[in-house]
């Protein structure tokens, strides 16, 4: 399943976001490093101020498609079974 890019409100680079539970048309950015600064004076990795958000996911609810084969075309059944027990 691919996820939505969202533009992140802090660097504006278009990030993914995952669904939110209980929210249809939310959803949260992944986790990102800032495009200007990527360590701090420490030298540890710094993420943007924008990871995280939670913001509008731009096709609001995602849809899944799934094959469901039709039963008409389903092969008869067979008594190849074993009994378990």
């Amino acid at each position: 399943m691919k996820l939505p890019r969202v533009e992140c409100p802090s660097c504006t680079r278009p990030i993914a976001a995952g669904m939110v539970a209980g929210r249809l048309s939310k959803g949260r950015l992944w986790r990102h490093d800032a495009p200007d600064s990527r360590r701090d004076a420490s030298g540890l990795l710094l993420s943007c101020a924008g990871s995280l958000a939670i913001v509008d996911l731009p096709c609001g609810q995602m849809e899944f498609t799934i094959d469901v084969p039709d039963p008409a075309e389903a092969p008869p059944p067979t008594n190849d079974a074993m009994a378990l027990f």
